[in-house]
């Protein structure tokens, strides 16, 4: 067993926890615009004050994704993309000397055509630190848990207003950290949230004693801060996705690719409160 190992992400928690300061977590969607501007990326993430990051496995079929990130998928999967090319892509982000912990999310079938050992035994060696399935009931998750803890890393739950009556049983299997679903529906920038969010993050806080991070929606600096108070990270998604879009004829381009990195950079760094 190498449960005993470090875990980076659970270090990272614990470092912001001492410090008093809540988890950034960007996610982006690997390949999205190419393989060797997504590691451009996952620099300026670093450089911008990231403390986490989410790689993205772009997926044809997406449950809950949005409009921003499957046109992110799109555009990844036009370079052929693979659940292989994103753990690959941390093994050459930790090469370029980028120390952030990486979290991947991807959806299930990817990972079952892989084959589950094997894609363990990848993430290990990627020294990849969590992961998220958010099409994998927790009823069905025994398998991969304990493929999970072997590997050292952390299966990541997500639950929802909805997931009340089963909020429990989800959190006693949780590793890494509980992610809550702000609002109802796919991902997406939002202007409000779930009227209740405020009353289920507590709930969820009073079941477990790992960090609780909040997503869906949170797009802004506003919105970072009326849930650091509340929750241990926040997760920006599709508004660091579109703001890739916004800078796609800039990294298209040598002579600009520069200027349109640092538009992201100063994007995500004032999203850290």
């Amino acid at each position: 067993m190498s449960t005993a190992l470090v875990n980076l992400l659970d270090a990272t928690f614990a470092k912001l926890k001492a410090s008093g300061k809540t988890a950034l977590i960007p996610f982006i969607t690997v390949g999205d615009p190419d393989p060797e501007t997504t590691l451009d990326i996952l620099a300026v993430l670093e450089q911008a004050g990231a403390d986490i990051v989410e790689l993205g496995v772009p997926y044809s079929d997406p449950l809950a994704d949005g409009p921003v990130i499957q046109r992110a998928s799109e555009r990844a999967l036009a370079h052929q993309i693979t659940v292989e090319t994103c753990i690959q892509t941390a093994v050459k982000a930790k090469a370029r000397g980028i120390k952030l912990p990486f979290v991947l999310f991807t959806y299930y079938n990817p990972v079952l055509q892989m084959e589950l050992p094997r894609f363990f035994d990848l993430l290990r060696e990627a020294g990849i630190s969590g992961l998220i399935i958010p099409d994998l009931p927790y009823e069905e998750a025994a398998e991969v848990l304990e493929l999970a803890d072997d590997a050292n890393v952390r299966l990541i739950p997500l639950v929802a207003p909805t997931s009340s009556g089963r909020i429990t049983q989800i959190l006693a299997r949780a590793r890494g950290f509980v992610y809550c679903v702000s609002s109802l529906g796919v991902t997406g920038e939002r202007a409000s949230f779930h009227a209740s969010v405020d009353e289920f993050i507590a709930s969820v806080k009073a079941e477990t004693d790992l960090p609780v991070a909040v997503g869906f929606g949170i797009s802004n600096r506003e919105q970072v801060e009326r849930f650091a108070d509340i929750c241990d990270g926040a997760v920006v998604g599709s508004a660091i996705v579109r703001k890739i879009e916004e800078t796609l004829p800039l990294l298209g381009s040598e002579s600009s690719k520069e200027q349109g990195l640092l538009q992201i950079r100063d994007f995500v760094a004032q999203l850290r409160v």
